[in-house]
């Protein structure tokens, strides 16, 4: 298979029912059969051009999860109707009560809350650590260890988990490593450099326009089978479907995310670098000053550079509101969580995406309450852009 993942997706064609070049959209929810023998076969196995229901899997629904796992380069992938549907999916698949999971204590506030507050009621115990602490994870580890849960760029400090590390800790235990590469689709080949299981929030980078939301999970192929199980499949069984019209959506839009994905890095890495020649505080893994900066240049994809994530100290709560605020008024982007989108988008994360998380652990972990995340958008003037948000902090005495 070619290493680079847009070429793996170029590669994959697939045509409609009369030879269009987007493929037919599957309108139903079940499929008729010629033979009792044949359903009955479907409900104990996967019969490769064969469907049984929507829930479990449909055309449309089957092209999406073939292009992701062209893309991150896996055997299979199932897709979900969110990002957080793949996750809990993939996660229960592997857990059953008295397991335990060691996960990163940076990450994204739905699973913190997944992981925190909904799997003890399962009896599932989750240990969160500094994952760019090797021996932290170590420490951690027990006989009831099932998963080391990680997020590849996290969210939203931008730390960066070494995957080839921990999957040497994995393999020394026989523990699966699941990691959730939302933030940097092609920027970062999860699989190839150590993860069991890949999961994503197609929400964001990987559909872009900001109209659905939507989930995957990348693996192998007896992952992805027994994710389907008629029997005990978690995606079977739980439900989180993805429809056919938003599949087809998404697939078509996945056509231009190498180019996207270009565009969201380099606009990022020219803000990134000019708001810390102005003195502003930036995380962003692609500057020198990022602590794992020589660590994710020998784990990403060049061509598509450090993502479009960019996280700045703005030092207060009120400087931070003031900045989003205005930033919106000068049409910088949208005040609004989330990301991926072509406009750039700002949120604060203690409040938002990351109020999940108890303050005390927030400033634990380093989340001070000042801190700003920008999705980078696709703009094409960005020397307009950095003038935009320079005078936006100039108005509000921040510069």
């Amino acid at each position: 298979m070619h290493k680079d993942p847009a070429v793996r997706l170029q590669d994959y064609q697939v045509f409609g029912e009369y030879g269009d070049v987007n493929p037919s959209i599957s309108d139903a929810a079940t499929f008729t059969f010629l033979s009792t023998e044949k359903m009955s076969q479907i409900f104990q196995e996967e019969v490769e051009g064969c469907f049984l229901y929507s829930r479990h899997l449909s055309p449309s629904t089957n092209y999406l999860g073939q292009a992701l796992a062209a893309m991150e380069g896996t055997e299979c992938a199932q897709v979900m109707g969110s990002g957080m549907g793949a996750i809990s999916s993939a996660m229960l698949q592997l857990c059953k009560t008295g397991d335990e999971v060691i996960s990163s204590r940076t990450i994204y506030g739905g699973t913190y809350a997944l992981f925190k507050n909904f799997f003890p009621k399962l009896g599932i115990n989750v240990h969160f650590v500094n994952i760019t602490d090797l021996e932290s994870i170590k420490s951690k580890i027990n006989d009831n260890t099932r998963v080391i849960y990680c997020e590849t760029i996290s969210n939203p400090l931008l730390e960066i988990a070494d995957l080839r590390e921990i999957r040497k800790i994995c393999d020394e235990k026989g523990i699966k490593l699941v990691v959730d590469n939302t933030f940097s689709p092609m920027v970062v080949p999860a699989y190839k450099l150590g993860a069991h299981v890949v999961v994503y929030s197609m929400t964001k980078f990987i559909n872009g326009t900001n109209d659905c939301v939507a989930g995957a999970v990348c693996g192998d192929h007896d992952f992805i089978a027994s994710l389907r199980n008629v029997n005990d499949g978690a995606a079977m069984l739980l439900g989180p479907v993805l429809d056919s019209l938003r599949a087809a959506s998404i697939f078509k839009n996945m056509r231009t995310l190498h180019i996207r994905m270009k565009q969201h890095s380099s606009n990022a890495m020219f803000i990134a670098s000019e708001l810390e020649k102005m003195g502003i505080k930036v995380f962003y893994p692609g500057l020198p000053s990022h602590p794992q900066h020589e660590l994710i240049k020998t784990m990403i994809d060049p061509v598509f550079g450090y993502s479009g994530m960019i996280t700045i100290d703005c030092k207060t709560a009120e400087m931070a509101n003031n900045l989003m605020i205005k930033m919106q008024e000068k049409q910088v982007g949208y005040f609004a969580v989330s990301l991926g989108f072509y406009k750039t988008l700002f949120s604060s994360p203690g409040s938002s995406t990351s109020s999940e998380i108890p303050k005390e652990e927030q400033i634990e972990m380093g989340m001070t309450e000042g801190l700003v995340r920008f999705s980078m958008g696709l703009d094409n003037d960005i020397n307009d852009t950095l003038d935009r948000i320079k005078a936006c902090m100039t108005e509000i005495g921040m510069l």
